[in-house]
């Protein structure tokens, strides 16, 4: 038996099916909106006791009970979790309701096999196929009938009206109880709807485009609606426009009304990007505006306050997550990097796709936390900094450098038209003088009073793992102190890193082998003092302290793997509809070196390329580590819970490895089993200490076909599949 998450062409057609017309939806409904989907995640609890009376009750502490997506099913591991044969199953969902008064009709729709009883609130709501009304089943009392659910079957869920009085202002909790027509029975299965018809006399909700009828109801993924009034969205300057954000938070539908909850209001916004501009999906720089045009700092989904942000548009990255991924490793190394978050966008009625919410690289205490400078600060300490620069294209706002290959640097903070010309001088002269130390000095000492040297191991080595085609030539971002906040060169933040993992065609080998660096031996636009330092003993032997130290814990590979499955599936659904509007997987987009038939061999690809890469530069840090590191000799990493992660390759032949942590001493076993329950191997059985743990599985003489791995402990057990194919 086993809880089953439904696949999302099945959960769609249901959303057709109750979105359709034919459902005679009455003159006082504007607009229907599901309150509770099947695939949202539940609370629940395999019946193998009686639960608490109050499991019904809003304020149950369930925080002991299993989470995960909805529908209960047989012959299915979408979710993971593989429970024994059982009469009953119990699940919760919470959910919030801002204002009762506008819904005139609220509906269960119920697909389920064999039985179901239904209580919202702590009042029995609807029952069906077993015992009396009224009368909670026991967790092992059987349905009343053995029946057949519908929806597999191409049929319709049963449809069971609501008294919309049960509903309560703010928080409220739906419990089902679904039970089977014996133990021995293998389908036990259940799909459970709480959709809402509001009535709305003002009107004010967002109409919902033809197209977005057609297509879907609602994302997992917040949205944002950008409405310009009909004006064009240019490269300079920005205009004025209105945005409204869609953000009921995690594990709650957004859907396209004017419930404008994560903010609603003005913003100014503009194009923005240098090659990317050429795409047809546009990248936009927006910054949150009062009213009267003044900056209002907000917190947009979670992030910190402020008010410059960037709606970044992956496009010829067709993993969609490259730049996350980046960000995500740059924070891994202890530095700041740009948060992020998902979100769909539709811009004046148009859906534009997946988006990313970032942070604009910017001297603020979330983002770069340095000293602010102003105008009338010319002479002494005030001069110092901080500033923010970068190395970049050739262009105004900026010096060319005197050494070498003549890197161009542009002011990034204070802005070229802001920065007093005393600045720009003192600026310009401090990282001239920088480049003079790195050129002519044969040691450490000459240099070391310019940069932070832990921030530039940290941006080395993020670079050599990304291998980008523009590192150290474009948006190479650096920042310096204030001389009373210790006055160093810092390396950082991370910028503009979807041509990397392999993502290009041309200039330089895409491939996960060979030093990154060494690019800037090409004469053009890079720093020569960027092979100064990669090859100085000192900094050479620190690289390769730093990179044993964050292997053996926050960069390990199936760690960054981890990552990347989770928003692979955070974008399963939403990724569909992204690439119905921009058709591109299996075509070359430049400068592609991999081109996908689908969105799975694109992020297989990513991971493919990234496990490689790493492993190449293991191999290739090989000398030994003698200078104070964090984890001393003999350390090693403590996991601070279990995790069983998902086994890599996935699909596999022959091979896949399986990797486990385990937070103290404990008796493990690590079984696998075929479709049916069969165990067909045992990796392993015995004690461990705390730890992180992987072993390989070989396929042997098994046929193609879905498997289950399970990591057993004294207290504790998690179950993932894995799919084999010859």
């Amino acid at each position: 038996m086993i809880v089953r998450k439904f696949t999302l062409p099945l959960i769609m057609s249901i959303l057709l099916i109750l979105f359709c017309p034919s459902l005679g939806r009455s003159q006082l409904v504007d607009h229907w909106e599901a309150i509770i989907l099947a695939e949202n995640e539940w609370k629940y609890q395999v019946g193998v006791s009686e639960p608490p009376v109050s499991w019904i009750e809003t304020d149950f502490d369930d925080s002991s009970w299993l989470t995960g997506p909805g529908g209960i099913g047989y012959g299915d591991d979408d979710d993971s979790t593989i429970i024994d044969p059982t009469y009953s199953v119990y699940l919760r969902k919470e959910f919030n309701i801002v204002d009762t008064s506008l819904i005139s009709v609220l509906s269960l729709y119920a697909d389920y096999d064999d039985a179901f009883v239904a209580y919202l609130n702590g009042i029995e709501i609807c029952r069906a196929n077993i015992g009396i009304v009224g009368i909670a089943p026991a967790y092992n009392e059987p349905a009343d009938t053995d029946r057949e659910a519908n929806l597999y079957r191409g049929g319709l869920p049963e449809v069971f009206p609501i008294a919309k009085s049960s509903l309560n202002n703010g928080n409220n909790i739906l419990a089902v109880q679904v039970h089977n027509i014996s133990i021995a029975s293998s389908d036990l299965s259940s799909l459970i709807f709480l959709l809402a018809g509001i009535v709305d006399n003002s009107k004010n909700y967002q109409p919902v485009p033809i197209w977005f009828k057609d297509v879907f109801k609602s994302s997992n993924l917040p949205i944002f609606v950008i409405n310009t009034g009909g004006q064009a969205i240019v490269d300079d300057p920005k205009i004025t426009a209105n945005l409204g954000i869609i953000d009921n938070g995690e594990g709650i539908p957004n859907i396209l009304t004017k419930n404008y909850n994560g903010y609603n209001g003005k913003i100014g916004i503009e194009i923005r990007g240098a090659s990317s501009m050429e795409f047809p999906k546009k990248s936009y720089g927006f910054e949150t505006r009062l009213e009267d045009g003044e900056n209002n700092n907000v917190s947009l989904l979670g992030l910190p306050k402020e008010n410059d942000w960037i709606l970044y548009a992956p496009y010829s990255d067709k993993s969609l997550m490259r730049n996350v991924l980046s960000f995500h490793i740059g924070r891994l190394t202890g530095e700041y990097a740009t948060r992020t978050r998902w979100c769909e966008l539709i811009i004046d009625g148009d859906y534009r796709g997946i988006y990313v919410l970032m942070e604009k690289i910017k001297r603020d205490k979330n983002r770069v936390d340095i000293s602010k400078v102003e105008a009338k600060d010319t002479t002494g300490i005030d001069l110092t900094g901080g500033y923010i620069f970068s190395i970049d294209r050739r262009e105004e706002g900026g010096w060319l450098s005197p050494y070498h290959t003549q890197p161009f640097y542009r002011y990034r903070y204070p802005k070229y038209n802001d920065i007093a010309p005393q600045q720009k001088a003192y600026l310009e002269n401090h990282i001239t003088q920088f480049e003079g130390a790195v050129d002519t000095s044969s040691s450490s000492e000459g240099y070391a009073s310019y940069i932070d040297i832990p921030s530039f191991l940290n941006y080395w080595i993020a670079t050599e793992i990304f291998k980008h085609l523009d590192n150290y030539k474009f948006s190479f971002f650096m920042y310096k102190t204030r001389d009373d906040k210790g006055g160093k060169i810092h390396f950082g933040p991370l910028w503009d890193l979807n041509l990397a993992y392999g993502n290009f065609d041309s200039y330089q080998d895409p491939g996960p082998e060979g030093w990154s660096y060494v690019w800037a031996k090409l004469p053009y636009l890079r720093p020569s003092w960027i092979i100064n330092l990669s090859e100085d003993p000192y900094i050479q032997e620190q690289i390769i302290c730093r990179w044993n130290e964050l292997r053996q814990d926050k960069l390990r590979t199936y760690k960054l793997f981890n990552f990347i499955d989770d928003n692979a599936a955070l974008l399963e659904e939403a990724q569909v509809r992204n690439f119905n509007k921009w058709k591109i997987l299996g075509k070359y987009v430049w400068p592609n070196n991999f081109i996908g038939q689908s969105y799975e061999e694109e992020v297989n690809y990513l991971k493919t390329w990234l496990c490689d890469r790493l492993a190449w530069i293991d191999d290739n840090i090989t000398d030994y580590c003698d200078v104070s590191r964090t984890l001393s000799e003999g350390d090693s990493f403590i996991p601070s819970g279990y995790k069983l992660y998902q086994n890599y390759p996935n699909p596999f032949n022959p091979t896949t490895t399986i990797s486990y942590d385990i937070p103290s001493t404990t008796y493990v076993r690590v079984d696998i089993f075929d479709l049916l329950g069969n165990r067909v191997s045992t990796l392993f059985s015995g004690y461990q200490e705390a730890g992180s743990y992987s072993m390989k599985f070989s396929s042997g003489g098994l046929t193609s076909g879905v498997y289950f791995y399970r990591l057993r402990t004294d207290n504790w057990t998690e179950t993932k599949k894995m799919l084999y194919i010859k």
